[in-house]
């Protein structure tokens, strides 16, 4: 990558990401997305994630490297993975295998409750990343791969835009970077909107690059913020619904 930094996210199983071929590790839970999933399976099963940090921080050596951890919840878990990182890095000071040891950590931003605590991330953690998919599942506790409920996934939802704009401007606050991934990274038709509440990094799939550059190059956040502003104070979804297409016209 020439020096492009690359972020590498740790073992994100459970959910809809399976765990096969894990040496009888996976667990059926009677709902998983609310079970031992991401971080929580990595911290129950430390020995793989240690072999995983370990992958990582050799890697590190080669190039420009970050560590993402996804669906951190509390304090505790941060501080449960830092020594996990710790560990690994001291095996490898062990047997003389080189690493970058100053790898920024970074964690997800995917549960209300993790936007609600959000100081605690800004305070231990070099960089974060909203997890729209996820914070928007838990948010309105809508599973979007069920048929029966999934038209009632809305990313405008104004519980979600509160939640995203609160991230969003505690990160620039604190000076910690923090991105969008998911979905709503890669719409277009958000693009102004995410840049009006102070959004400067996205993170999507490549097929959206280029249509997404576009948009940001044409755009002027500091005159879309009072329209985001608006929506994002608004408890009514038509109204947020006719002030976005305010903002793309």
């Amino acid at each position: 990558m020439g020096g492009k930094p690359v972020t590498v996210r740790t073992f994100d199983l459970g959910a809809d990401k399976h765990k096969e071929g894990l040496d009888g590790l996976a667990r059926v839970a009677p709902n998983p997305a609310l079970g031992l999933r991401a971080i929580r399976f990595c911290l129950a099963e430390p020995r793989l994630f240690v072999t995983q940090l370990r992958a990582i921080l050799r890697a590190s050596h080669y190039g420009n490297i970050n560590i993402l951890v996804p669906m951190l919840v509390s304090a505790a878990e941060i501080d449960q993975t830092l020594v996990m990182i710790a560990r690994a890095k001291d095996s490898l000071r062990e047997q003389g295998v080189p690493f970058d040891a100053g790898i920024k950590v970074g964690g997800m931003i995917e549960i209300p409750a993790a936007v609600l605590a959000i100081g605690s991330f800004t305070r231990r953690l070099d960089f974060l990343s909203i997890g729209t998919n996820d914070l928007i599942q838990y948010t309105l506790a809508v599973d979007r791969a069920d048929d029966a409920v999934s038209h009632l996934y809305d990313p405008l939802h104004p519980a979600v835009l509160k939640l995203i704009s609160m991230a969003i401007a505690t990160a620039n606050k604190a000076n910690v970077p923090i991105a969008v991934c998911g979905e709503m990274a890669g719409e277009l038709r958000l693009t102004r909107m995410l840049l009006g509440m102070g959004l400067r990094n996205f993170s999507m799939h490549p097929a959206h690059l280029l249509e997404i550059k576009r948009r940001v190059l044409s755009s002027d956040a500091a005159a879309s913020r009072p329209l985001v502003n608006r929506m994002r104070r608004s408890d009514d979804p038509e109204r947020v619904a006719a002030l976005l297409d305010r903002l793309n016209d």
